[in-house]
């Protein structure tokens, strides 16, 4: 369905530095598959979820999707396939126009994909909402109500990939528990292909088929989600250890042993690290991992990790 070949990405601010947000990205997403991207902040995770759509044109790389390179044709050729692939913002605030009511804004899209204005009141029904919602501002909305409405946008054209870029970021614990489940349902019943941006390890385990974990705009570990337990690089060890756990209130004892948490301060972004990315703050690191970026490769069946040190 998507395959991502070493897509890089700078951006040059105003002292002529080249600021590095996605630095050699590699992977492929299957059909029906959901693929997260994890990591800190400004790890370049939603800069990736835009380069893929060429929302923000890459630097250099390549983008297959459903077998046909995007990347090296023009807008014109690429507004075909822009109604399969479609996006979540983190901002549902942000990304409606504040000025136009809710019904207003879906219908421009139906007009433009050809779609009825009874395809608007099927997705609400999906996603139960009100069709009142309709002739409401977007001021006047939750953001957990407008999240709703923002993927029922993206559903419009029928997509077969959506890209949800921390799509559960700002709302309260019992909406981003209603929108998983909104999601998943989605991605059952239509059969769809999805690359979920979250900074939340937890929510990634559950919802995802595999876990991208990125860090300085490189993927340090590509692993099975079910297997995020055993992961062996030492900065996924140390984001699992910090991510908050329900079963650390239980009694009995804990199976996993405790990573230390990250020390140190995260490498300048302006400058292209010859080594390791993480060989700063990494508790194993080696002289050597300051000569050269590893290679990612493949430790067992679909575990990929980029250490020098396994």
């Amino acid at each position: 369905m998507l395959e991502v070949r070493d897509l890089k990405k700078y951006f040059l601010l105003n002292n002529n530095q080249k600021l590095w947000a996605v630095n050699g990205v590699s992977f492929k997403v299957q059909k029906n598959e959901a693929l997260g991207i994890v990591g800190e902040s400004g790890c370049g995770k939603s800069t990736l979820g835009r380069l893929i759509l060429r929302l923000i044109e890459p630097g250099s790389g390549q983008v297959f999707f459903e077998g046909n390179e995007i990347t090296g044709i023009s807008r014109r050729e690429l507004r075909p396939k822009r109604r399969m692939m479609q996006m979540v913002f983190q901002n549902p605030f942000a990304s409606f126009n504040p000025k136009i009511q809710i019904g207003k804004s879906l219908s421009e899209v139906c007009k433009y994909y050809g779609e009825s204005r009874e395809k608007i009141d099927r997705l609400l029904d999906d996603t139960s909402l009100s069709s009142d919602l309709l002739n409401r501002w977007p001021r006047e909305l939750s953001g957990g109500q407008l999240q709703r409405l923002a993927i029922v946008r993206a559903l419009i054209s029928e997509p077969s990939l959506l890209v949800a870029d921390e799509p559960l970021a700002s709302l309260d614990v019992s909406v981003q528990a209603q929108l998983i489940n909104l999601l998943e349902d989605i991605r059952k019943t239509r059969a769809m292909t999805m690359i979920f941006i979250s900074h939340d390890m937890n929510v990634v385990e559950y919802f995802c088929d595999r876990a991208a974990v990125m860090y300085m705009g490189v993927i340090m570990e590509l692993i099975p989600a079910s297997k995020l337990c055993g992961a062996l690089h030492p900065y996924t060890k140390s984001l699992r250890a910090a991510a908050p756990r329900l079963d650390v209130f239980k009694g009995d004892a804990q199976t996993e042993t405790p990573s230390p948490a990250i020390t140190g301060e995260t490498p300048n972004p302006r400058l292209q690290v010859s080594g390791c990315p993480f060989a700063p703050r990494c508790p194993d690191a080696k002289p050597e991992c300051a000569d050269a970026l590893p290679e990612l490769r493949e430790v067992s069946d679909g575990h990929w990790v980029r250490c020098r040190g396994l």
